[in-house]
């Protein structure tokens, strides 16, 4: 159910390589949205006793978003709230005053390397995944103050907070935890949707760190909070769904609950939507994660590395070539054969900056391909690889979680790379709905119209909203004649060890 008269909201929905404030209007169940900013997330490199570490330059990313707020109330529209959602697992530490004690860590920063390894040593990882249910990577929250225990200023923390939180409490002076962004921590008892006591007590006992003071109350996504006292006209922060992906998965516009979805950036979050965690030991050898989602839904999925890798490939090359328009790389590449180099796009060498291509090439070699020479054949290798791996991580999914599928949803930027879309509905054998682009600023803005009476029901009432207000694309299966056969092929040549 809607309200028909107009309502409006104010987005800052924030990726790790891009940001943007999004104006959204409700108006008889659909949602017009109008860019008010768009500016690059900012990371800054600061010499530590001789050693280089990567932080985000918080000073610069909470101008952007400020002016992002500012010009949606200067839009001659009156704004009824604003919320805020951002990639998962980095935080700031704040003093009593409000203040950071440094530039929250980028999680692409080098200090926990071998962290995972020092704490499974002191908490074993299968007692850690039976209390959160996390995926293991090397930057997990957990993982990353670990790395920080000893740091100075502990003594002057008064609370831990996940980015989202973080730019509220500059906003509002109240810092909460929002349950979704919570969920990528490592320290949630995801069963019980609440700080696990018993991993803030060994984490305590263990490392020194003051978690059991430091993190703040729990709030589920919906929350109205404080007012945000720093913009013109002060309206209330909602807690959305905080993480990126939480915000993203609240606008598949399914019509079934039987779906998988992708949520397409620079990461790629592939998963089921359930209504319980699965932390049984087979998920945890599959490194499944089990994030939070809006009313009480459980997001089952894998990370998987996602268009960063295309992205810092472009990089690399233009550095020494001309710039080329996306779309002609997409269309010179659908031109080459299929599957002709595949990779695992869960290697962690992936993860960092740096020469991509170089990397790519030197993985073709170890499982016995040829390289890639070209960068029609990268790209090519590049988005037939990712969508290998979303074939493998949704049909792992299904099985861990006892599930039947019958349509994989592409919401987020990737839905417009029309190549990869198909190729993910090649590789599943399923129809693909691609849309909406602009799924995790929407999905942002729905909870906060939920949130401040403009709109009523569930997720299925929200998501209805989201198809009405979105342009989708359906995907068929079989366009382009690559057997189910040749894509098991092309599984065991990419994951060959």
């Amino acid at each position: 159910m809607t309200h028909t008269g107009p309502a409006a909201f104010a987005a800052a929905d924030l990726g790790a390589s891009s940001g943007r404030v999004i104006l959204g209007v409700l108006a008889d169940g659909h949602i017009e949205l109008s860019q008010t900013a768009r500016f690059v997330t900012p990371s800054t490199t600061v010499t530590n006793e001789g050693v280089e570490e990567l932080h985000w330059d918080f000073e610069t990313l909470i101008g952007s978003v400020a002016r992002g707020f500012e010009a949606a109330q200067s839009s001659g529209i009156d704004i009824s709230s604003i919320g805020i959602d951002t990639w998962g697992v980095d935080y700031g530490r704040v003093r009593t005053d409000g203040t950071l004690l440094e530039d929250p860590y980028n999680y692409r920063d080098s200090r926990t390397d071998g962290i995972p390894d020092k704490l499974f040593a002191d908490i074993p990882a299968a007692t850690m995944y039976a209390r959160c249910g996390l995926q293991v990577m090397p930057f997990n929250t957990v993982f990353q103050l670990v790395a920080a225990a000893g740091q100075s200023g502990w003594d002057l923390t008064d609370q831990v907070l996940l980015l989202p939180d973080l730019i509220g409490r500059w906003f509002t002076g109240v810092g909460v935890a929002e349950m979704t962004i919570a969920s990528t921590t490592g320290l949630l008892d995801v069963a019980k949707r609440a700080w696990s006591v018993q991993t803030l007590a060994d984490v305590t006992r263990l490392y020194g760190l003051p978690l059991d003071r430091a993190l703040p109350p729990l709030v589920e996504p919906g929350t109205v909070g404080a007012p945000a006292l720093r913009l013109g006209k002060p309206v209330p922060l909602v807690s959305v769904g905080g993480h990126d992906t939480a915000s993203a998965v609240v606008t598949v516009p399914t019509t079934t609950d039987n779906f998988a979805y992708i949520s397409s950036g620079t990461w790629s979050l592939v998963g089921l939507e359930l209504d319980a965690p699965v932390l049984t030991e087979a998920s945890r050898a599959l490194n499944f994660t089990n994030e939070l989602g809006l009313d009480g839904t459980v997001r089952y999925l894998k990370n998987v590395m996602g268009l960063w890798v295309f992205s810092e490939s472009i990089r690399t090359w233009e550095k020494t070539t001309a710039v080329i328009p996306l779309a002609e790389r997409l269309a010179a590449a659908a031109k080459l054969p299929a599957l002709g180099c595949v990779l695992d796009m869960n290697d962690e060498r992936l993860l960092p900056p740096g020469n991509m291509p170089g990397r790519l090439a030197a993985m073709a070699t170890e499982t016995g391909q040829t390289a890639p020479t070209t960068q029609d054949e990268f790209t090519r290798c590049i988005v037939d690889s990712l969508a290998l791996t979303y074939r493998v991580a949704i049909r792992d999914a299904c099985q861990m979680a006892g599930r039947d599928i019958e349509v994989v949803h592409i919401v987020g930027g990737g839905s417009q790379n029309e190549l990869l879309c198909q190729l993910t509905a090649e590789a599943t054998g399923l129809p693909v709905v691609a849309g909406p682009t602009e799924g995790t600023a929407m999905g942002n803005l729905l909870v906060q119209a939920r949130a401040m009476g403009a709109l009523s029901g569930g997720l299925k009432e929200l998501r209805r909203v989201a198809r009405a207000s979105s342009e989708l694309k359906r995907y068929t299966p079989g366009v382009l004649g690559i057997s189910q056969q040749q894509w098991a092929d092309a599984e065991r040549r990419a994951f060959a060890r």
